[in-house]
């Protein structure tokens, strides 16, 4: 099993979304099978095996999320993410103010979905290896 202490410490190394597949790496080495990031105040519930649960704490005051979706705009920003152009509480911002509700990773399927309030899929994408 692991702990959210372990999991933050993982956090801790990741600078922007470039760093997104090597975090998910060491998640998968302390045995998260999957984990929700919910954007309005960035607590997480991460899952490992044997229906192991456990759920961090919130890590930022509540953001508004946008109740209409926004995609195209999401991926724009979820690009700029990814190739390092944006830290973290920035990329959750631009989340929230596009509709983003959560995101969910599954490391079995190493996919991230991000889903908006209704629970509909807004992008999925495959992690990609390190």
């Amino acid at each position: 099993m692991f702990t959210i202490e372990q999991v933050k410490a993982a956090h801790a190394k990741v600078k922007s979304g470039a760093d997104f597949p090597a975090y998910v790496q060491e998640l998968i080495q302390l045995g998260v099978r999957s984990y929700d990031i919910f954007v309005s105040d960035g607590h997480g519930e991460y899952r490992g095996e044997n229906n192991f649960q456990t759920a961090s704490a919130a890590k930022y005051n509540t953001l508004l999320v946008a109740n209409h979706s926004s995609v195209e705009t999401f991926r724009e920003r979820l690009k700029i993410h990814q190739q390092g152009g944006s830290d973290y509480m920035t990329f959750c911002h631009d989340a929230a103010a596009n509709g983003v509700e959560k995101w969910t990773v599954d490391m079995e399927k190493m996919t991230c979905v991000y889903y908006d309030k209704a629970g509909i899929e807004m992008v999925a994408e495959t992690i990609p290896g390190i």
